[in-house]
Order: C-alpha cells, then structure tokens, then sequence
C-alpha cells in the first residue's frame, strides 16, 4: 500500500486537523508515515499545504514529487488548482465547490470551474452546506475527509477511530458531531465516484 496525498487550502479551515486524523488512521494500519506542511503568512486566510506519505514500506522523503500525488484534498478550490501539477495522471482531487476569497484579485470561479471540469477523476461538493446540514459549519473540513477517504487506502472504521482520538478530548459531542460529518461527506463520493 502506499499513497500521496497533497492535502490544501488556507489557514483555519482545518487542513491540518485533516492531516492529523489520516496520520492516526495510518499508524492504527500499522502503516509508515513522512509529512511536511508549509503554512502562509499569516494564520487565518495564509496557504497551508502539507505532503502526507503513507506507506507499508519505509518512506525516504516527506515531500511528493510532481506527478506523483495519488489524491489532493482541498477545502478551497483555486488552492486545488495551484497543486494539480503534483496529481498523477489517474489521481484523484476531492475539492470544496465554494471559494474562500481572500485576495483582491481572486480568479472568476467560472474559469476555476473550468479547469476542474477537465480532469476525469473528481469529487467537487460544497462542504460547508453538508456540514450545516448534519453538524456545524466547523466540522466541513471533516466532510471533506469523509468525501477522500474512497480513495486514501485506509479502512473507513480505522478513520472513524482516528477522529475519536484526535477530538476525543474534546468530549463526546464534538466525537459524534465529526462521525456525522465524516459519514455525510463518505456518502456524497460514494454517490459521485
């Protein structure tokens, strides 16, 4: 098994809680594990990127050539695109349908919607809408989780458990608000794929 994964979007949309969640799914599948992240200038609304390996194997780098990635999971559709030179040819990207406008000179999302009608292998959901719908509008990065996890190589139960670990400090709530979250999104790519 092994798997490339490019996750994206700006700052304080949960990329990194994405991250976290896969990362204890992996090691719960007794799987190798690299990760590199690079965050934006600034905490809210910055570039956060993070490469995250997955493997039975060893892994050598943290970092994903181009061409290479098997998934990329964006909460923000133009940041999909800026990484779309890193997806192999059959990856697949699971990106979020509504932009998060950040800069002046934001592209037209008709022309971002072009581009992601291109490319055969795609899950495009407005994961803030499923996730008011079933929990929060905070939990949409775990809609978004839930929408990739067809295509990251990992048994579903062992993600479900790795969003018990990584939120269970936070109380039961917060625990089943996420599986909610997790389970709408799995059900949209699963209706799509």
């Amino acid at each position: 098994m092994r798997a490339d994964i490019i996750l994206s979007g700006v700052g304080g949309q949960g990329i990194l809680s994405i991250a976290a969640v896969i990362g204890e799914a992996a090691l719960k599948e007794g799987l190798y594990m690299k990760q590199a992240e690079v965050h934006g200038m600034s905490q809210r609304g910055g570039d956060v990127q993070s490469n995250l390996r997955l493997s039975d194997q060893p892994i050598a780098s943290d970092l994903i050539p181009k061409g290479h990635a098997d998934l990329i999971i964006s909460l923000e559709p133009m940041e999909s695109l800026r990484y779309l030179p890193y997806l192999k040819e059959d990856g697949w990207l699971v990106t979020n349908s509504q932009p998060f406008v950040n800069i002046p000179n934001y592209p037209d999302m008709e022309k971002v919607n072009e581009e992601l009608d291109k490319l055969p292998h795609k899950v495009i959901l407005d994961v803030e809408a499923i996730a008011k719908e079933v929990a929060t509008a905070r939990a949409a990065n775990i809609v978004m989780l839930g929408a990739a996890a067809p295509f990251i190589g990992i048994e579903y139960n062992k993600i479900e458990d790795g969003i018990r670990r990584i939120f269970g400090r936070k109380g039961e709530e917060v625990v089943e608000m996420n599986l909610k979250a997790l389970k709408a999104g799995y059900d949209v790519a699963q209706r799509i794929k």
